[in-house]
């Protein structure tokens, strides 16, 4: 069975004023003390040990993974905040009633237990896995949002049923104008998952940057930076939930395209590279792979790459290679034309051979007569419908 690893964001309920100032103040040490770790030559720092901080208030757990941490961001040279944060064994999850509770020990033999605030339909499954041995917690993580909420970040390893054997499959086509394109089999419905935002803060984006950089606001560019990400990760788990619901509901797998290494193969012209939106170099391809490849796991819908030469090149009716014009797609053997991503996706998720670079005067096609359901003349029902998944306009 394969093993799911998810973090679960738990807001502290009804914290008060006290505990919140202590947590405050025990972060505040905790960074000192990373610093302190940084202070110390690179090669002395592996010795380091508990000992070495015996003045420091915190836990020995808490200091030991702190120096893990220091150790492991070898590249900083002072750290501004680090959350606390410890393994397993020193925090225990307890229930009474249907509040949630964790209990930890920061301080040097003081133990204290904070009820959670749990969200019934995401964190409940999980945690009730933990509390009856289903899942392995990991380490638990103290942090503060911006606007001075604290939560609780645990680790939690489940074992997950193996993905089921499916016999079709939903091709999604993965683009830079259009986030994804999924078509369903057998010349089923194509779905657009657009975020028109995406193109539109990159350029917004890049341009308050640019302001900024002249004005030698370092800071304000790097949370604009840090504003960009999470806004394209949040879009990218929007459309990740919804290619995944898609295929958990009509019974398919999920088939990609294989885009390794695109960023290196292909070439941009200097117009384009200079755009922010349309540059490829900005475009969070592998992001949204990752974010289907775990919520599938999750639901038991396998995951599928196939080579991507010539998938947007090819008709996926007669399998010969057509001409593509932004968003247009025409084939001259069917004389038909097509979207340019929904071919792609149909021919991503129905791949009947090997794409090809074969010319139309050649005569010939990339697929056999024989594994076309629909003749070398006919075309799949071409059914469209647009999907903004909400929030995403």
């Amino acid at each position: 069975m394969a093993v799911a690893t998810k973090t679960l964001k738990l807001p502290f309920l009804r914290l008060n004023h006290a505990k919140a100032e202590e947590f405050a103040h025990l972060q505040a040490i905790n960074t000192e003390l990373a610093n302190r770790v940084l202070a110390v030559p690179k090669k002395d720092r592996r010795a380091l040990t508990t000992k070495s901080f015996h003045d420091v208030e915190l836990g020995s757990a808490w200091i030991n993974q702190t120096i893990r941490n220091a150790n492991a961001n070898t590249k900083v040279k002072q750290f501004k905040c680090l959350p606390l944060e410890t393994n397993n064994q020193n925090w225990t999850l307890h229930k009474t009633g249907d509040t949630y509770s964790v209990s930890f020990g920061i301080r040097r033999g003081i133990k204290k237990r904070v009820p959670l605030q749990v969200h019934p339909v995401v964190h409940q499954p999980w945690l009730d896995a933990v509390l009856c041995g289903k899942a392995k917690p990991g380490s638990i993580k103290l942090s503060r949002s911006r606007t001075g909420v604290w939560y609780a970040l645990i680790s939690v390893s489940m074992e997950v049923p193996d993905a089921d054997s499916r016999d079709s499959w939903i091709g999604v086509d993965r683009g830079q104008n259009i986030p994804a394109v999924a078509a369903l089999p057998n010349g089923g419905r194509l779905e657009f998952f657009k975020a028109k935002r995406i193109n539109h803060l990159r350029r917004v984006y890049a341009k308050r940057r640019k302001k900024l950089q002249k004005l030698g606001k370092h800071r304000a560019v790097k949370k604009l930076e840090q504003r960009e990400r999470r806004t394209i990760t949040h879009i990218n788990h929007k459309i990740s939930k919804e290619i995944v619901g898609l295929a958990e509901r009509t019974g398919n797998g999920i088939r990609l395209e294989d885009l390794s290494g695109i960023r290196q193969n292909s070439k941009q012209r200097k117009e384009t590279k200079s755009d922010n939106g349309q540059n490829r170099d900005y475009w969070p391809f592998y992001q949204l792979e990752t974010f289907c490849g775990y919520k599938a796991a999750l639901s038991s819908v396998p995951v599928e790459k196939i080579p991507a030469a010539y998938s947007s090149k090819t008709h996926h009716t007669c399998g010969h290679i057509g001409l593509r014009k932004g968003n247009d797609f025409y084939c001259p053997h069917c004389d038909k034309h097509e979207h340019a991503d929904g071919n792609a996706a149909r021919n991503i998720g129905e791949p009947w051979g090997m794409f090809c670079a074969i010319e139309p005067s050649n005569g010939s096609s990339v697929m056999g007569d024989s594994a076309l359901s629909y003749g070398l003349d006919g075309t799949a029902p071409n059914l469209v419908r647009e999907v903004n998944p909400e929030g995403l306009a």
